[in-house]
């Protein structure tokens, strides 16, 4: 068993699910941007998820087009910035949309902000009959709204669709009591609840995206994309991180 790795046999096998992830996943080793190499690879991951006839849908974050802290360093206000932000979950969005086709994966992207004709504008009906045909769907613009993060978008959309539950990509595998990247005696946490996740603040969502979930009892998994077995894990219901379920 690795460091920080833990399974819980009871994991069930989830069969539509949101995977939410960072847009800097896409940069690769450029750490901004886009790196399409990396989009490709991580497109033909995704393909692996969907052909195990899992229902796939996304959100993808916007931070490697825009750092919103860097952006009210030099004066933008935090709606403009959001504004951007937006923007760029989309083009991540359709970048990703891209390379699902390029390899024969079926894939839409459904937007919060209308833009015809790049993006279609998002509606429930118009995801579930995508995620029915067998789409991947991808959510881009979050909410629409500023001051709601892509989090909260995930969270909302999970919920509208009744899905099994939210996947959160990131790069530690699991929650744990503080930064195990500068605390090598960090604490794992294998389970919680989402209102002790709320009382202790964890950082890993905010506390809207973990409300939206308690009230719709939508599970939230966090796991890191970064291990070399996280698809392996998603197909199989083998958790390797941190499940945050009703109280």
């Amino acid at each position: 068993m690795r460091w920080g790795i833990f399974y819980i046999e009871t994991m069930p096998k989830y069969k539509r699910i949101l995977l939410k992830f960072s847009g800097e996943v896409l940069a690769g080793e450029k750490h901004t941007g886009l790196d399409f190499r990396t989009v490709r690879d991580f497109a033909a991951d995704l393909k692996r998820i969907h052909d195990a006839g899992i229902e796939l849908s996304m959100v993808i974050g916007g931070g490697n087009m825009i750092r919103g802290r860097d952006a009210l360093d030099y004066g933008l206000e935090r709606v403009q910035i959001d504004a951007i932000g937006m923007l760029g979950t989309v083009m991540n969005a359709l970048a990703l949309k891209a390379a699902l086709g390029n390899i024969g994966v079926p894939a839409q992207v459904l937007s919060a902000v209308g833009m015809p004709p790049i993006a279609e504008l998002y509606s429930r009906e118009k995801a579930i009959d995508l995620l029915k045909s067998g789409h991947v769907v991808i959510f881009g613009a979050g909410t629409g709204h500023p001051f709601f993060s892509t989090d909260t978008a995930a969270a909302l959309r999970a919920s509208e669709l009744g899905l099994d539950c939210v996947v959160k990509g990131t790069k530690v595998n699991g929650i744990y009591d503080r930064d195990p990247a500068k605390f090598p005696d960090a604490k794992y946490i294998p389970e919680l609840t989402y209102s002790e996740a709320i009382a202790k603040n964890i950082a890993v969502m905010d506390t809207a995206a973990f409300a939206i979930c308690r009230e719709n009892n939508v599970p939230v998994w966090v796991l890191s994309i970064q291990d070399s077995d996280w698809v392996k894990n998603i197909i199989e219901g083998a958790q390797t991180g941190t499940i945050v379920k009703e109280d």
